[in-house]
């Protein structure tokens, strides 16, 4: 059983490494993960290439939604992006809460960073800020953001709970988040979790989407609604390698799986109501 700090560690070296490599490499496998596929797209992430503020240069292929267009971000909006990694999702923020508004990124690897920030200056944005941090503790004051997003990040961290309290401490009462991640439906066999795990690297920190619907309500947001879902597929050229044909007919036929879902919420717009004793301060 690894530790949290262990856990931590290795997606710090990990996202390094990806951040230094090409996006093709990315999405021969999701989520930056070891195992290739023959299969010539991406099943894990969206094409953000029709959104307004994409920038090439930003998008490493290593979401699995898109938060953003489902996010409502209104013209002088504070965002706030969890994990925001080269500054994909940052810069489409940015277009929506356009120069009178302002975003902050926030992330773990200290080489995302620095992509993050070179390609800020590229662009001449000076209202984009990137903070290295973890998102179990953010390096952002209370009550600051309207609206906070992630795309496939939060499965990445050991303390789930930690981060939707956080979540709910940096927004403004009345703010809401819209959050990608990958949840499970069903125990996956384990020869299935093994093959995922290889496939999609992300995979291995999933939660079930009961409990983690439930972490969200538990922690004291309102209004929640899960805005996009789709099934992750695994290829069957990766599935070849773990399982016989009869149990991959057995799996596709099953309702067991790995899904993306977008997902929104809101922090009650009384801020007395907002969250467990100490998380408001």
């Amino acid at each position: 059983m690894r530790t949290d700090k262990a856990l931590k560690d290795m997606v710090q070296q990990k996202y390094t490494e990806i951040a230094l490599q090409s996006k093709e490499d990315n999405q021969a496998s999701c989520c930056g993960a070891s195992s290739c596929s023959t299969e010539v797209y991406n099943i894990m992430s969206d094409d953000y290439t029709s959104l307004e503020g994409y920038q090439a240069d930003a998008d490493l292929g290593l979401g699995c939604g898109l938060p953003t267009q489902f996010a409502a971000i209104k013209k002088g909006d504070t965002v706030v992006d969890l994990g925001s990694g080269a500054g994909n999702d940052a810069f489409i923020a940015r277009s929506e809460t356009g120069e009178t508004g302002k975003v902050i990124g926030v992330d773990f690897t200290p080489a995302m960073i620095e992509k993050a920030r070179t390609n800020a200056e590229k662009l001449g944005f000076n209202n984009v800020e990137f903070r290295q941090g973890d998102i179990e503790q953010l390096p952002i004051t209370a009550n600051v953001a309207d609206v906070i997003v992630s795309n496939c990040v939060l499965n990445l961290v050991p303390d789930k709970p930690a981060v939707f309290r956080e979540i709910l401490r940096v927004l403004k009462p009345g703010g809401h988040f819209s959050i990608s991640d990958i949840v499970l439906n069903g125990v996956l066999p384990p020869n299935i979790q093994e093959a995922a795990e290889m496939y999609a690297g992300c995979v291995s920190g999933a939660i079930q989407q009961d409990e983690y619907m439930g972490l969200i309500s538990a922690t004291g947001f309102v209004n929640i609604a899960i805005q996009k879902q789709k099934a992750i597929i695994v290829p069957d050229d990766i599935l070849d390698k773990y399982l016989s044909a009869e149990e991959i007919t057995a799996f596709k036929a099953s309702q067991t799986g790995i899904y993306s879902i977008t997902v929104y919420a809101e922090k009650p717009a009384e801020a007395s109501a907002c969250c467990p004793p100490g998380c408001c301060s």
